[in-house]
């Protein structure tokens, strides 16, 4: 399921999704010369290695770069194929969080669930030396976040390749779905632990700030009633 759109109408420009979106196509292209297709080698190095990360936290010897993979990994990726799925889930699902949470805030926790995300993989599968990139982990943390903020949004979306067919379903659907089949039905080469890791972390988030009427309090959303019914 490809996500096109939520129903929620904000007010708010959502600079950091978008800063955050930039800045990975940026790293994309700069990691290729410049083109959208090859393999990325620029960056090949800033890759997290779970063997590599636990063996710099049991062995620490002063050399933090293992660990600083835990970020960098978030800001690389695959192919095009990759990086566009990735960023339309984050825009279609950040606008609104980040909303919720406030810019900062939000690009504080994105990080910190992307982290999160990295440690659940490395968890499950330490002595991977497979090398662990993209930003779905913190995407994750993104529709935790959302499935607890706004459960009962419509989201449009399609199925690929049916692009002209467009269905709704409301989020929590969506999103229940596509945890549980982070855990029931991993993808070969798919860090699908680092999504479920994310995820959790996501909605951790919003019990540890006081649940969703806490967080939304003071948020002005409006829903968008010709999008419910797309």
């Amino acid at each position: 399921m490809i996500p096109i759109r939520d129903n929620l109408i904000s007010r708010h420009t959502p600079y950091l999704t978008y800063t955050l979106v930039a800045l990975n196509v940026a790293i994309f292209l700069w990691d290729r010369g410049g083109s959208f297709s090859g393999q990325g080698t620029t960056f090949a190095d800033l890759a997290m290695r779970p063997d590599q990360v636990v063996d710099a936290v049991r062995h620490f010897s002063g050399d933090a770069a293992p660990l600083v993979t835990l970020f960098t990994s978030l800001f690389l990726h695959g192919n095009l194929t990759h990086l566009i799925g990735n960023m339309i889930f984050l825009i279609v699902f950040g606008t609104n969080v980040e909303h919720a949470l406030g810019g900062i805030r939000f690009a504080l926790y994105y990080l910190a669930w992307g982290v999160v995300a990295g440690v659940a993989q490395i968890f499950v599968d330490p002595g991977s030396n497979i090398p662990v990139i993209g930003a779905s982990g913190a995407i994750g943390g993104i529709l935790g976040c959302y499935l607890l903020l706004f459960p009962g949004n419509k989201i449009t979306f399609f199925v690929f390749p049916f692009f002209f067919f467009q269905f709704v379903i409301s989020a929590w659907i969506m999103l229940g779905v596509w945890f549980l089949w982070q855990i029931f039905f991993p993808q070969e080469n798919v860090a699908n632990w680092a999504h479920a890791g994310g995820f959790l972390a996501g909605m951790l988030t919003v019990l540890v700030m006081g649940g969703r009427e806490k967080v939304l309090k003071s948020v002005d959303l409006e829903h968008d009633p010709e999008a419910e019914y797309a």
